[in-house]
């Protein structure tokens, strides 16, 4: 299987012309001529470091672009001007992924909390950060509050998110509105209609997908999972009262009561029994035709549409809703019980339909996410059904798949279409009824990856465990990155071994401005940071009116593969990392996703669990 985050999703826009899947369409002539020169400019200091912040007792690492090649004196300073530390830099000769020269400089020995310290060499003076415990603490929060901005079928209220991110509910069916509650197959699909309300629109579109809500879903669960029992994990910071929800103060963990939100849409997107395919799950919804930007949920006046089942939407179901159920037992049993017998029926419905594929030519009005390789999610699903029943059927559907031995883990990363790593991590981490063996045998291959991507790691200048040619630089890139460092991450609470912890906290620092554009990922978090996220409800680009991403969003990343019109435009002849344009029209660069920022509320969760200083024994 591929590894790739997001599905290529091509609104139809002032920009793009009929243009379904991601594939390259028509540009207006009102974008202008770009001259391809978009990644040649300016951008800033050349002095590139986490202009977040590093935590006091981390890794303090920064990238400057040169002409030099012999070591370059650099000195750190407060926030008033005061050198506190000097040093030399070392060189790195040409990084193959920007095509920069650079060299790189180690602060780390600095611990003093402040605010606004600075790098000065070769003449440049770097972007203010912090060195504090507190940056991936609110981050945390911010990247969790995503998930309630994505929100179906409610009210965004003022009193949790303020007047200017607060909308109607989307698809209720008020005026022209679509209503979710009462959705029709597409012809020849199905004879019946589904109550398919709530849930997350998985990203700049309007469209529901169960592939990328089941990955999204796991991957907030397992923030929750990894809180209770790893080394640092601090389950309290993601408690009952932890975020503003309409949930919170009702007794659960805030970061289960938002998952809660779309694994109730994946068990309403099951066949109803007595069906045709009763127990699969229809691969998605969305609207019947493409709509433009801007558009808010509310005002979408396109026909909704369930999509046909498919095997890899119905184990996505089976798998989250088993991990659901040990999650949810302490505190709702009956949901609990229901996400179980949902997962068992899933399971014994997609055995008997093993080959039903989503092709990729469903793409009109919404991602195609097609997959026709499915053994990765037949192991996923037995993992998590094993881990939470011990039962002798589901251990053994683990132990035959053929990725069970296997290499699961890839140096690009993983998503939606390559969730083999998301049984063996699971695998390796949860306390579950799997005999020890098998969870030794996956902890030894977690510790294999890490390995391997630190070796990567040391080979980049930019400090992220990513190869550095274009094939590693692909459709949500950003979110392989993290899914890297989530293996890294999860090494370090396996062994305790340090370098795990430091090459873990070594990439969060690429994605927040130490990478070839000086440019941070994360919507609010950064002096330069992208904040043009292709999108129908915050495109403040196009329309002053309407506020731009709230805090906490991921932009998808450098894509060297150019798959929309504004990048092909403005970016061509591009080295991979250097393949990002700030854009709201540039969608294979510049769009966010929830199964991207589920991979960053479990990095910043492990990060901001880093700052306290405490560990609780080990898995």
């Amino acid at each position: 299987m591929t590894s790739c985050a997001g599905s290529p999703q091509a609104p139809t826009t002032t920009a793009v012309k009929n243009n379904p899947g991601g594939r390259p369409g028509a540009v207006d002539p009102g974008l202008g001529a770009g001259g391809g020169d978009e990644w040649k400019k300016d951008t800033g200091s050349r002095i590139r470091v986490n202009q977040v912040g590093y935590l006091p007792a981390g890794p303090k690492d920064a990238t400057v672009v040169t002409r030099s090649n012999e070591p370059l004196s650099w000195q750190l300073r407060d926030g008033n001007g005061r050198v506190v530390a000097d040093g030399r830099s070392t060189p790195r000769g040409t990084d193959q992924a920007s095509g920069q020269n650079v060299q790189t400089v180690d602060f780390s020995r600095y611990d003093r909390p402040g605010r606004g310290y600075t790098l000065r060499m070769d003449g440049q003076t770097s972007l203010p950060f912090d060195i504090s415990t507190q940056g991936y603490t609110r981050m945390r929060y911010s990247a969790l509050r995503f998930f309630y901005h994505q929100r179906s079928g409610i009210p965004i209220l003022a009193s949790l998110v303020g007047k200017k991110y607060a909308r109607p509910a989307g698809h209720v069916g008020v005026g022209a509105n679509g209503n979710d509650a009462d959705v029709p197959c597409q012809p020849r699909v199905c004879k019946y209609r589904l109550d398919v309300h709530g849930g997350w629109y998985d990203a700049a579109d309007h469209g529901k997908y169960v592939v990328n809500g089941g990955l999204a879903v796991h991957q907030l669960f397992s923030t929750w999972e990894r809180a209770k029992y790893a080394r640092t994990g601090q389950p309290k910071e993601l408690g009952d009262g932890t975020l503003n929800i309409p949930e919170r103060h009702n007794g659960v963990p805030d970061v289960l009561d938002e998952a809660r939100w779309e694994m109730e849409f994946l068990l309403r997107m099951q066949v109803p029994s007595g069906q045709p395919l009763a127990g699969m799950a229809h691969h998605k919804m969305h609207d019947r035709a493409w709509t433009g930007l801007p558009m808010a949920p509310q005002d979408d006046p396109q026909p909704r549409e369930l999509h046909r089942p498919s095997t890899a939407a119905t184990l996505n179901l089976a798998a989250a809703g088993a991990q659901c159920a040990r999650v949810f037992a302490p505190y709702d049993k009956a949901f609990a019980n229901r996400c179980l017998g949902a997962a068992k029926t899933a399971w014994a419905a997609a055995k008997r339909h093993p080959k039903l594929y989503a092709p990729d030519s469903d793409s009109t009005g919404g991602g195609a996410y097609g997959d026709t390789n499915v053994t990765d999610e037949f192991y996923w699903a037995a993992t998590e059904l094993a881990l939470t029943t011990g039962e002798r059927p589901y251990l053994d559907a683990l132990r035959a798949s053929p990725l069970h031995k296997a290499q699961v883990f890839t140096p690009a990363g993983f998503g939606w279409q390559s969730v083999g790593p998301v049984a063996r991590l699971d695998l390796a981490t949860v306390p579950g009824k799997v005999p020890a063996a098998e969870r030794r045998a996956a902890q030894a291959s977690v510790v294999r990856a890490a390995n391997s991507y630190l070796a990567t790691q040391r080979g980049q200048a930019y400090g992220l465990p990513l190869p550095g040619g274009p094939e590693s630089y692909s459709w949500g890139s950003n979110s392989n990155v993290l899914n890297n460092l989530a293996v890294l991450s999860t090494a370090y609470d396996l062994t305790g071994k340090e370098s795990y912890r430091t090459g873990a906290l070594q990439g969060m620092d690429y994605l927040l401005g130490r990478n070839a554009l000086n440019q941070s990922y994360v919507t609010g978090y950064g002096k330069k940071v992208s904040h043009n996220l292709h999108s129908r409800a915050f495109a403040h680009e196009l329309d002053k009116r309407l506020p731009p991403p709230p805090p906490g969003f991921l932009a998808g990343g450098p894509n060297a593969a150019l798959q929309d019109p504004v990048a092909q435009q403005r970016l061509a002849g591009c080295r991979p990392q250097l393949c990002y344009v700030d854009d709201i029209q540039s969608f294979s660069t510049n769009e966010y996703a929830i199964n991207w920022n589920s991979a960053l509320v479990w990095m910043t969760s492990f990060a901001a669990d880093q700052g306290t200083g405490t560990a609780r024994g080990r898995v």
